[in-house]
């Protein structure tokens, strides 16, 4: 009993010190999961649970100031990037009939009224300046919260909290005139590409800022440490780790004896062979790997992405004698550009922060330990779907026990770089998957 007392972490110091931080005036740039995006939409209890505003809370402990985010309403249903609203845990019946838990609407469609106003007057400016969909490249952005441009020209989460129509992200943070700022960038730029089965492109390392990824990253920390603000950058964690691409296996085609038969005539002489039990998928594939019909089996640590319709799976013979479409697949080739990409990212956010002195906080790090699983308290926590705790229901970003943990990763880098001693975050008190 001693030994196990002894090894429980000392989560709040009996007196904190702030070291050489100034949390004052704190301020987060960054994407979705900053911003408090979670279980595909953006509302209220995934923004009180955003990194963002829980450092902002321990950070209360040494002096920090009031923190600001542009709050939605209690009672709305949130809104995701494509008018849907949150998910959450409920009994689904699919096309064979079976009944199970599965993620479900919340309600039968997104709160547009989230973006019926704008909530500078009344509300900002904001601590939270994180943008569900931010990317990089976009930091600079001016009018990239005005309406007028147009769909697609500009982002209507950042509309609503936007000073005025010609304010980018970093120019309303840097009014604010941070002492202390987190930035946490990147993930976006690699997810476009990813969550779209390659279909949409990746932000190119090299090129200027609003163009490349590192120039971006550098004049975003040049501007935000230009008047003395400390602050911490986290690095790019790997999203193939993610349930979004681990939940569907690649052979995850299981056949009975006759469906076996089946598919052997029909496919057989493609040249496919098909045998009972778990069998690789189809895909199509206009590269000579898919040969002269432009299709092929899927080979192992290939991704099938969640969004492929599983009724269509189940149902249909999607995967099979209707092989699926590469929006719905990472292929090895794609893998090994987001890896790729994801180092050259995280090499160029590490010069940044040597550079300009900041903190440097590896995300990276606290993901891969969610793949392999932690403990942490005594409770688990892996990147299972639904079961494992640590991710939301979009399979993409973190559950509120998720940004905790992810909170005290940012916490343990500001220690270490500026002497400080503020308490980590105890995250039994913030939950996983929450069970009907």
């Amino acid at each position: 009993m001693l030994l196990a007392a002894g090894c429980k972490p000392e989560l709040n110091p009996k007196n904190p010190e702030k070291g050489e931080v100034n949390a004052a005036r704190f301020v987060a740039v960054g994407g979705s999961g900053t911003a408090g995006f979670a279980d595909g939409a953006y509302y209220r209890e995934g923004q009180e649970n955003s990194l963002a505003n829980i450092l902002a809370g321990q950070f209360k402990l040494i002096g920090g100031g009031d923190f600001s985010q542009p709050w939605i309403s209690e009672s709305s249903a949130g809104i995701g990037f494509t008018g849907k609203s949150r998910s959450v845990l409920g009994y689904k019946t699919d096309c064979l009939g079976v009944t199970s838990l599965s993620p479900v609407s919340f309600a039968s469609a997104g709160d547009m009224g989230i973006f019926g106003a704008n909530l500078y007057a009344g509300m900002g400016p904001f601590g939270n300046m994180a943008v569900p969909g931010l990317k990089a490249t976009e930091l600079e952005i001016a009018g990239y919260g005005n309406a007028a441009n147009g769909a697609g020209n500009y982002n209507p989460f950042f509309a609503r909290m936007a000073s005025g129509v010609t304010a980018s992200v970093l120019s309303d943070a840097l009014s604010q005139e941070p002492t202390f700022f987190a930035l946490y960038i990147g993930e976006q730029d690699i997810l476009n590409f990813a969550s779209s089965g390659g279909t949409s492109p990746m932000t190119p390392v090299a090129g200027g800022a609003g163009v490349g990824f590192a120039a971006s990253v550098d004049q975003a920390a040049a501007k935000l440490t230009a008047n003395g603000a400390k602050g911490v950058i986290g690095n790019v964690p790997d999203v193939l780790q993610y349930p979004f691409f681990n939940t569907v296996p690649y052979n995850g085609l299981v056949l009975d004896a006759a469906n076996a038969a089946s598919l052997n005539t029909v496919l057989g002489p493609l040249g496919f062979t098909f045998h009972v039990g778990s069998n690789a998928f189809l895909v199509e594939d206009p590269t000579p790997a898919g040969g002269q019909f432009g299709v092929r089996q899927l080979v192992e640590g290939e991704k099938i992405l969640l969004s492929v319709p599983l009724d269509s799976v189940k149902c249909n013979k999607m995967g099979s004698v209707f092989p699926f479409r590469g929006e719905f697949v990472l292929d090895l080739s794609e893998i090994a550009a987001i890896k790729a990409n994801t180092a050259a990212y995280n090499n160029a956010i590490a010069n940044t922060a040597a550079t300009y002195g900041l903190a440097l906080a590896d995300a990276n790090a606290t993901i891969k330990s969610f793949k392999t699983g932690m403990i942490f308290n005594g409770i688990g926590v892996n990147a299972n779907f639904v079961s494992g705790g640590a991710f939301s229901l979009d399979g993409i970003h973190l559950n509120p026990i998720g940004q905790a943990l992810l909170a005290n990763q940012f916490i343990k880098s500001i220690n270490s770089k500026f002497g400080s001693t503020i308490p980590q975050v105890d995250a039994t008190r913030y939950r996983g998957v929450r069970f009907p």
